[in-house]
């Protein structure tokens, strides 16, 4: 079964500085409908204009991911971390117990395309962590890559969850399948592109719940990027 998750049915939010859209609940945008699908809390892609972000704040008990489709995104933590976020890159931060950090748009003139991913751990009151990886277009094209996992194999991010994180760029008439394991759930989102799940279409920002599904059939209706989540 797929539940279809539309782009444009998302919430909004445009602060001038920001546009976001918000898959799930999130700040001032609430629909009980929308709270997140298992330990995925949180998709928002976000627009930040130059030299605009978002100032030091806290977190605690998430594993956050930040993923920069455009421009580079510059970040600092309360754990000594300092580092430009670029295109292939992906961020993975352990709030743990407590963490502080900002996120600004690292340029004066272009603005900054990424999302941010929010999963929540399966245990409370862990250690703060930091990772950042690069992974290549390459690496990505005609197949899944493992980008994060619990365990951190295949040179994936390592998070404190059963889930597992997929990033994949198809090429326009390029099929891949996908077979789920039993006891499974799979959240698709669409980065770019447009993509035939099982019959389905889906557009750049549309997402999709996925359950009692044994294989997914993924098809490039045009050059595409989309992310699938693996959860339990």
């Amino acid at each position: 079964m797929l539940h279809i998750r539309k782009a444009v049915e998302r919430g909004h939010a445009d602060h001038g500085w920001l546009n976001t859209w918000h898959t799930f609940s999130f700040a001032d945008y609430h629909d009980p409908r929308y709270m997140g699908f298992r330990a995925l809390r949180v998709i928002n892609e976000d627009r930040v204009q130059p030299g605009e972000g978002f100032g030091t704040h806290p977190h605690r008990d998430m594993e956050i991911i930040s993923y920069v489709l455009d421009g580079a995104l510059e970040h600092k933590d309360s754990m000594g971390n300092g580092t430009v976020i670029r295109p292939g890159d992906v961020q993975r931060m352990s709030a743990g117990t407590g963490i502080t950090h900002s996120e600004f748009n690292h340029s004066s003139e272009e603005p900054v395309h990424f999302l941010q991913i929010w999963i929540f751990p399966d245990t409370k009151g862990l250690e703060p962590g930091y990772e950042q990886k690069f992974y290549s277009d390459e690496a990505k094209r005609g197949r899944l890559r493992l980008v994060a996992s619990r365990d951190g194999r295949a040179g994936s991010l390592t998070i404190h969850q059963d889930a597992e994180l997929y990033d994949s760029l198809l090429e326009e008439g390029v099929e891949i399948e996908y077979p789920v394991p039993a006891g499974r759930y799979v959240w698709l989102q669409v980065v770019c592109g447009a993509i035939n799940v099982n019959e389905v279409r889906l557009g750049q920002g549309d997402g999709a719940a996925i359950s009692d599904e044994a294989l997914l059939k993924i098809i490039a209706e045009k050059d595409s990027e989309f992310l699938l989540f693996n959860l339990g």
